[in-house]
């Protein structure tokens, strides 16, 4: 097992959750729970986003810096920091509307020269940048989240790059799992990971799958747990852990993160214009995805 910390990128999605009947909002999004919950179980970790220079933008700077991750490629541009309006359901999110705002972006140059260095870059679908990852596959091993999308055109789109392909399957029974990271596979992942709730998770390579029990809590939000799950298996696997001793660990974290309100806390009073606020059919109908990089591998833009 390498003692050396694994140095991991997390590319681009961010939001503020805004809990609109606490009036609070917790710096959130796949990447950016990523990077927060990977710095936490030991990797040296950096985030690669954009946010405005708003209440909700200063909130993820902030928890960055207080969780220990690099800022040095969080860019301030003009306009609204992405957020998600959330409602809490017995410990369930209940999504309500969003504004994705100037989140999706490019990589720039500063990024291209850390993800050089980098063990691994982890991404996913709320990120947009899936043109990119040709690219950020030939210089380092690729994680990405596919949440609950699992038609076979988009993993075969996406899993000949992952070293590691993440899905959300609180809904699968093990045998329609089994089936779906086999798919994976097929289309070429290396690892894939599975949360499955309170059903538990399973990791497989093409060497065999394991399995772990759900860590039984009550939970108090379940927001972030299936970040904190594909954050600590990322971690493991760089380390070159046993996937056992990965799982273990894996559940156990996740089940920590059902215990406080936001994905890792920092919550601070809700500050956001909720009039720009989208539905989801809105947010897939009106989102550009970011273009693929030139030939020569440069950044679209800077």
């Amino acid at each position: 097992m390498s003692q050396t910390a694994p140095k991991i990128l997390a590319f681009s999605d961010n939001v503020v959750d805004c809990y609109r009947d606490q009036g609070r909002m917790y710096p959130g999004g796949n990447c950016v729970n990523h990077a927060v919950f990977a710095r936490r179980f030991g990797a040296v970790a950096a985030y690669a986003g954009a946010v405005a220079d708003d209440a909700a933008g200063r909130a993820i700077r902030d928890a960055f810096i207080k969780e220990g991750v690099d800022t040095s490629l969080l860019r301030t541009v003009p306009g609204q920091t992405a957020y998600c309006v959330i409602a809490n359901e017995d410990g369930e999110r209940v999504f309500v509307g969003a504004n994705l705002g100037v989140s999706i972006i490019a990589p720039s140059e500063a990024d291209l020269e850390w993800l050089a260095s980098a063990d691994a870059i982890h991404t996913g679908r709320s990120s947009h940048v899936d043109a990119w990852l040709p690219h950020f596959a030939s210089v380092t091993r690729v994680s990405y989240d596919l949440a609950t999308v699992r038609d076979e055109a988009r993993v075969a789109s996406i899993a000949p790059h992952c070293f590691l392909v993440g899905f959300s399957g609180g809904d699968l029974n093990r045998e329609d799992a089994m089936q779906l990271a086999a798919m994976a596979h097929r289309y070429g992942a290396q690892w894939v990971v599975i949360t499955r709730g309170a059903e538990g998770a399973l990791l497989s390579s093409r060497d065999g799958t394991h399995e772990a029990p759900a860590v039984p809590v009550d939970p108090v939000d379940t927001l972030g747990a299936g970040d904190t799950f594909i954050a600590r298996t990322l971690v493991g696997l760089l380390r070159g852990e046993a996937p056992s001793t990965i799982l273990g660990a894996a559940a156990k974290a996740a089940a920590e993160t059902c215990l406080a309100l936001g994905a890792f806390g920092h919550g601070v009073a809700m500050d956001v214009d909720l009039s720009t606020m989208q539905s989801l059919e809105e947010i897939y109908a009106t989102t550009r995805p970011v273009a693929a990089p030139k030939i020569d591998g440069s950044p679209v833009d800077a």
